[in-house]
């Protein structure tokens, strides 16, 4: 199994910095927030590309996701959203990463036409992210935070380059055991985020193994050549620890579950 982080937990940082922490704590990718906040989004030229491609060639670290904002159920028009997804998707291969990570953004729209509204945008951006050789991974998130839910999508776009992003916060969150949850996406599985918080009044994050999330049952049913990648939602916590001092500890307990 092969281990990630998200630069969620370290905002703003250089890409010299992320590259050099993730090969000194033992991770071999990095899920790269594409945020105009950060180093790294789709508004950056060809140059800014290839010097990131540059610097996690220095560190020996993989670019695994381009995790993007796209809310692909949200109301509204579809031509920005599909752009969104494809601007993200061209982002990728300049940087050799094989995902790119959106959202479901449904709000409390019915289900039925949430999942139509989704299915429809993805099922158009999916083809330019097929021939670029680019997976868009749709995330167990807000209004589609289920496995179950997010088949749903999948299975009426029915293509190999839609897939989906397995957040076990939030399937959790929505009440669905991990079995269930793996049963539902594991046709359609890129890779698992794991997170951990104290409980679901306090989503604080904390180290991995400090709060109440599923982790071990959740590790048992991944793929054991698959990625795992830490989440630690610091830009949205401020006053949460520094990730880090936390890194390397996070990576053995990981280890330790498997």
């Amino acid at each position: 199994m092969k281990f990630a982080f998200s630069t969620l937990g370290v905002p703003g940082r250089p890409l010299t910095e992320v590259a050099r922490l993730a090969a000194d704590s033992g991770y071999q990718g990095v899920e790269l927030r594409a945020h105009p906040e950060e180093p790294v989004h789709p508004g950056i030229g060809t140059t800014e590309r290839a010097e990131a491609v540059r610097e996690f060639e220095r560190a020996g670290v993989e670019i695994l996701t381009v995790a993007g904002y796209a809310r692909i159920a949200a109301p509204g028009d579809d031509k920005p959203v599909i752009k969104e997804m494809e601007d993200l998707s061209r982002l990728a291969k300049d940087l050799g990463a094989p995902f790119v990570r959106v959202f479901p953004g449904g709000g409390d729209q019915d289900p039925a036409q949430s999942d139509a509204i989704a299915a429809r945008r993805l099922g158009a951006a999916v083809e330019t992210a097929a021939d670029l050789g680019v997976r868009i991974l749709l995330e167990t998130h807000d209004s589609h935070r289920r496995g179950a839910d997010v088949t749903r999508v999948l299975g009426l776009v029915g293509h190999k380059h839609a897939g989906a992003l397995w957040d076990v916060m939030h399937t959790w969150l929505g009440g669905e055991a991990p079995e269930a949850t793996h049963a539902a996406l594991s046709p359609f599985l890129g890779y698992v985020q794991v997170k951990d918080v104290a409980s679901r009044e306090d989503l604080t994050p904390l180290p991995l193994g400090q709060g109440v999330l599923p982790l071990a049952e959740c590790l048992a049913l991944a793929d054991p050549d698959g990625w795992v990648c830490w989440e630690y939602e610091k830009r949205w916590y401020p006053t949460a620890a520094e990730l880090p001092g936390l890194l390397t500890a996070g990576r053995e307990h990981l280890l330790s579950l498997l």
